[in-house]
């Protein structure tokens, strides 16, 4: 089954890199902290070549009492036996904080890269992958390479460093000692290629089941109230046990291979030292080599025990991070036509803020919502986006916040403007947009508003929050702007939450900001404080309105009107209403019914 298969059907997952792009990326991110890397690894070299000592030294005292030699020999030996210990106690600590180091380094780098440009992929393109996807990456695969990288890393480090020392030091005591242990590699050798030829296929699988296995279990979660509402609980109910059987069985073939591998190992263990311990046979009945010399080659074979396995072994942590790496370059590695690109600028001199031309928009193959739409907004305008559902309404609204990019046409923001956003964010956005669904982050009420501009003293919010009435009630609770908001804190209700939101559009002080219904969620007692509220954030800006209500429109300077995704009318809300057109309609229905209805 392919990754294709295993996810939901018709769902387009995020890219997976290739093992070379995976590679190579990680070269570029470790690059800035070369020298940590040589530092450790040198360490790490001096720390095992201390270590290989010991051998030679056992076999010293066992020459000293074969030989009948007087205790007092025996002091030597042993007080170096100390030294080699606490030499390399303290070398391979180090050498071991400097890989975890280096590790956690390039982790933090990748995982910023990572969430970087998550954040500026297109919404349409994060809903095509679906929310299990893009979780599945940002936990489960991150989680993996850390771990790997906190002790996988430093372990395989130390591991391999120590096989090519120790068979050096075998090749030193006798050539024909390092010649018997390679009588294990070939079996090593196969039983890694028959390990790695399979483990990348089924933990790359395992990866992407576990992505969708998280996307059923958040759709489900999500819509329970809808699940329970049309006794779909079966259904869903099967649909993650299908998904949840999809993952263990990938985990229990994950399971039998690793059992595979540890068998192939020990027979290669002993094959190894059978043929060191009857190549020291042979030679110290020859007289080539003492007994205390093919006691020596005989350890250093057995301490290779240790690295051997831990190498190999470590090609499972290796390939389930490698996986999770891939997974995560794939998304940090997307081209820049597929994430959030800044605005074009225009290099008009009129008074445009906002130049929409031509955009077309199309969520999928004849799923068009735009055709060929081209709008205007001046400096200073407040246009008003109206229409029935389905309209095209919040898809306007996102390209022109470039929260998505057009499939054809272009939205161009005028140097007037203000500042172009940059795809690294670091500099003030020339757009902001505001929805209903609105995020109220975890953390104090300061810190959360802070969100917008970080430099911001408490007057600042203070300010921000009386702009949009929202001082009286925040200053009133518990802590005032130090009250803890967001989850598991001080729960707000949907009007606070659209406030602090436009409290942060004042902040952000964007010269142009779109608004796609974000009164929609203040309920009819609300609503015109909101909207007021709103009013006040948008005074000095450019503005682009998807209006609920149709009190947003007659306040707006020029209303435009889609109808199937085409604009169909523009003008003034006088103007309109006696045009006897598509929103005088939508004007005679909403003010002559007690509610509005959800335009």
């Amino acid at each position: 089954m392919t990754p294709t298969d295993i996810a939901d059907e018709g769902a387009e997952l995020l890219p997976i890199a290739t093992g070379a792009r995976t590679r190579a990326a990680l070269r570029t991110v470790i690059r800035p902290d070369r020298g940590r890397a040589v530092l450790g690894l040198g360490v790490l070299v001096g720390a095992t070549a201390v270590g290989l000592l010991v051998q030679p030294l056992l076999g010293r005292i066992v020459d000293i009492v074969a030989d009948g030699r007087p205790a007092d020999a025996l002091t030597l030996p042993v007080v170096l036996l100390l030294v080699v210990a606490v030499v390399q106690g303290v070398t391979t600590t180090l050498g071991l904080t400097q890989v975890a180091r280096l590790g956690e380094t390039v982790l933090a780098r990748l995982r910023e890269q990572f969430i970087e440009r998550a954040l500026q992929l297109p919404a349409d393109r994060l809903e095509r992958a679906g929310a299990g996807d893009l979780t599945a990456r940002v936990t489960g695969d991150v989680a993996r390479v850390a771990e790997a990288v906190r002790s996988a890393l430093p372990e395989m480090a130390r591991s391999v460093l120590a096989i090519v020392l120790t068979l050096g030091a075998m090749a030193l005591l006798d050539v024909r000692f390092l010649l018997a242990a390679l009588l294990a590699v070939p079996v090593q050798a196969l039983t890694a290629r028959w390990y790695v030829r399979r483990a990348v296929t089924v933990y790359a699988d395992q990866r992407v089941a576990n992505g969708a296995q998280q996307q059923q279990l958040l759709e489900t979660i999500g819509g329970a109230v809808t699940v329970r509402g049309h006794r779909l609980a079966e259904q869903h109910t099967e649909k993650s046990a299908a998904r949840s059987r999809r993952a263990v069985e990938l985990t229990m073939r994950s399971v039998h291979l690793v059992l595979g591998f540890y068998a192939r190992l020990h027979i290669a263990e002993y094959i190894g030292l059978a043929a060191v311990l009857v190549t020291g046979f042979f030679l110290v009945r020859d007289g080539s080599v003492s007994i205390g010399t093919a006691t020596a080659a005989a350890l250093y074979f057995h301490s290779l025990f240790g690295p051997v396995n831990a190498a190999l072994v470590l090609l499972d942590d290796a390939q389930s991070a490698a996986a999770g790496l891939a997974r995560l370059v794939g998304v940090t590695d997307l081209k820049e036509s597929a994430v959030r690109l800044p605005h074009q600028r225009t290099g008009s001199t009129s008074e445009a803020a906002v130049t929409v031309d031509a955009v077309s928009h199309a969520y999928g193959p004849g799923r068009t919502v735009l055709h060929e739409v081209s709008l205007t907004l001046r400096a200073g305008e407040h246009v008003a986006l109206v229409g029935t559902s389905g309209a095209g309404k919040s898809t306007l609204a996102r390209l022109v916040a470039g929260v998505q990019q057009p499939t054809g046409g272009t939205v161009s923001v005028a140097p007037t403007g203000g500042t172009v956003s940059v795809v690294e964010g670091k500099t003030a956005p020339s757009v902001v947009l505001v929805t209903q669904e609105v995020h109220v982050f975890t953390g104090t009420l300061a810190e959360d508003l802070r969100l917008a501009c970080p430099d911001a003293t408490d007057a600042d919010l203070r300010t921000a929050l009386a702009t949009v009435y929202a001082l009286e009630w925040a200053e009133a609770l518990p802590e005032g702007l130090a009250t803890v908001v967001g989850e598991g804190g001080h729960r707000l209700d949907p009007a606070r939450a659209q406030q602090l939101a436009l409290a942060r559009l004042v902040l952000a002080d964007p010269p142009v900001a779109v608004l796609d219904e974000a009164t929609a969620e203040a309920g009819s007692a609300g609503a015109r404080t909101l909207e007021r509220s709103a009013e006040a954030a948008l005074a000095g800006r450019t503005a682009l309105v998807v209006a609920h209500r149709l009190t947003q429109a007659v306040a707006a300077d020029r209303i435009v009107v889609l109808e199937a995704g085409r604009v169909v009318e523009s003008g003034t809300h006088d103007e309109l209403r006696t045009a006897d057109g598509p929103y005088a309609a939508l004007w005679h229905a909403w003010s002559g019914s007690r509610a509005a209805p959800h335009l």
